[in-house]
């Protein structure tokens, strides 16, 4: 387990560095237009990378059974904190989704997700003889799911809400809940969201922008157009760090949710190859971790964390080369980060606190063991005597 830890961070730390690298490079030309400085959304990002780092470390020595006494009162806290950024958060680009607080501005939409994980994860331990209930176990579940989802869909913020049910209902269906259960809640849900999104102006643009993609002379938008070009021109090996074109104004967001396609202009398809495969690693050590941790809760927080973070850089991988509608998901570890890279540094500091932990339980067993052996020894020693 302890290596699975040192796996974890490694992946992890890995990630974070071709981040820095490419967020740098990415973002150059756009601060030194804006602000007159090449390295002002760098500092920026590198600032919050440390403050990520701090956290990761801090997590992983932090018993993660503690999170249990804490969790109810933490997801009553983040749906508070969701229903007033609704009342005072400012619009920017037609959706209130950010906090300031004068030294960093925050998404409390990245905070809610982990902690719903958190609560999702000891509700599971404590609800596991009625998970496969529908009404005494999965709806008390579902009825949270459907509060965080549904205050940071109205926002609106429809692809975080949206990624954030699919990973809720994934915990709950690997928790033990029924099938049909978790089939029958999904459709309501996609019936009842999809409507709402085509109320909305900016999620129905955007769908209704994909879906005549599809169409005779259907044409991509600019920025799914540009990213595009920016993966393929990148060819084999790439163009070389800082080589990039689409990253000089010509890709809206080069920084932030397309830096996949600035990644793959500039390493080329063994560079993004190689990032796949540190999520690919960091996904599996994940899994491991969970299937040995030795408490229903540690099992199912391990899954939650490992899976939210894979399904989040396919999907950002998926809208960068056109498969998704544009979504303004982040790509873990590697955008220009928020409190996105905060929390989920937080959490991959979880995740080896996990590791660690069961991994010294199986030390003292093995030690226990061990003294008991020798204690038979013993006894029979001086029975033979």
């Amino acid at each position: 387990m302890k290596k699975l830890a040192v796996t974890v961070f490694f992946a992890t730390f890995s990630l974070i560095l071709i981040g820095l690298v490419i967020v740098m490079s990415a973002s150059s030309t756009y601060s030194a237009t804006k602000f007159d400085s090449s390295f002002h959304l760098f500092n920026s990002h590198l600032f919050r990378v440390g403050l990520g780092l701090v956290l990761m470390a801090a997590f992983s020595f932090i018993p993660y059974e503690y999170y249990k006494k804490f969790s109810k009162p933490a997801i009553l806290s983040a749906a508070l904190l969701l229903f007033i950024t609704l009342l005072i958060a400012p619009q920017v680009k037609g959706a209130g989704r950010w906090l300031n607080l004068g030294f960093i501005t925050i998404q409390p939409a990245d905070i809610a997700r982990l902690i719903l994980i958190v609560h999702l994860a000891f509700l599971l331990e404590k609800k596991k003889d009625d998970i496969q209930d529908f009404k005494n176990g999965f709806l008390y579940l579902f009825i949270w799911v459907m509060i965080i989802a549904g205050l940071i869909f109205i926002q609106p913020n429809v692809s975080t809400a949206a990624l954030i049910v699919v990973i809720s209902l994934t915990m709950l269906y690997v928790g033990g809940a029924k099938l049909k259960h978790i089939f029958v809640s999904s459709a309501s849900l996609i019936i009842a969201a999809g409507s709402f999104a085509m109320i909305l102006p900016h999620s129905r643009k955007r769908i209704l922008s994909f879906i005549g993609s599809f169409g005779d002379g259907g044409e991509l938008n600019h920025q799914l157009k540009q990213g595009v070009l920016s993966l393929g021109s990148g060819g084999i090996f790439g163009v070389g760090i800082g080589n990039s074109r689409q990253s000089n104004l010509f890709l809206p967001e080069a920084y932030g949710d397309f830096i996949f396609a600035i990644l793959g202009e500039e390493t080329g398809f063994l560079g993004v190859v190689v990032v796949l495969l540190f999520y690919m690693v960091l996904f599996v050590a994940g899994i491991l971790i969970a299937k040995k941790a030795k408490d229903k809760f540690g099992q199912m927080l391990a899954f939650g964390i490992s899976f939210s973070v894979i399904i989040y850089a396919f999907v950002n991988a998926a809208v960068a080369t056109g498969l998704f509608p544009t979504t303004g998901l982040a790509l873990p570890f590697i955008s220009y980060g928020g409190t996105s890279i905060i929390f989920l540094s937080a959490s991959i500091g979880i995740l080896m606190n996990i590791a660690i932990y069961n991994h010294a339980t199986e030390k003292d067993k093995q030690k226990s063991k061990e003294a008991e052996m020798y204690n038979k020894t013993v006894i029979a020693v001086e029975d033979a005597r």
